[in-house]
């Protein structure tokens, strides 16, 4: 399937190892120095751009954590024209460190995951006057982003901001009582700079 030019820029825009270093040390009291690994896989190759995700505290890299799956895919919807669908790891143990271990990822089936129903985003996209997109995922205002994990239901409520130059995400977790937002992106976005590329990894 040819993609339109807007799918590969979002997908080449995410690909990539992260972190936001500069604002964790400008302000450590609310924002943890993160890794962020987006990595592309052979998944939904029919229709979409697929990436693992996983992330780690910059002073324990060995303990990733929150590995998911990330399916890029275009709607016929000309308003809103992307979608992002997440997905979680049946066992996420088989996964965990994948984002430096590519070889990891490339036996990963479909029936390692679960698609998380409620956790689809819209994405929008404006023309930068440089060069390339600005893109902004959100959940819909409706949605409820839940999953269960050892036998425990979480919320969680996700989006991200993309661009050539910066990944910012304001992923959050939820209290499902209060609706209250608990941890993540409290005081704004994490900003992430990308740090090395794997575009180049995108099948073509």
């Amino acid at each position: 399937m040819k993609f339109s030019a807007e799918l590969i820029a979002l997908a080449s825009y995410m690909a990539g190892e992260f972190d936001n270093q500069a604002q964790a040390i400008a302000d450590p009291a609310w924002y943890v120095h993160l890794r962020l690994w987006q990595r592309p896989v052979p998944l939904f190759t029919e229709d979409s751009i697929t990436l693992f995700a996983e992330q780690a505290n910059i002073v324990n890299l060995e303990q990733a954590y929150r590995p998911r799956i990330i399916r890029l895919r275009e709607r016929t919807d000309l308003n809103t024209p992307l979608e992002v669908q997440y997905y979680m790891f049946k066992d996420p143990a088989l996964v965990q460190g994948a984002g430096r271990e590519r070889e990891k990822l490339k036996t990963l089936t479909p029936e390692q995951i679960e698609f998380l129903p409620g956790c689809t985003l819209r994405v929008s996209q404006n023309s930068l006057t440089t060069q390339g997109y600005h893109f902004q995922a959100f959940l819909p205002p409706d949605a409820r982003c839940c999953f269960t994990y050892r036998s425990e239901t979480y919320q969680v409520s996700l989006g991200f901001e993309a661009t050539p130059e910066a990944f910012l995400s304001y992923d959050k977790g939820i209290d499902r009582l209060t609706g209250k937002a608990i941890w993540g992106a409290l005081l704004g976005p994490f900003r992430f700079t990308k740090r090395q590329d794997f575009s180049g990894e995108i099948a073509p």
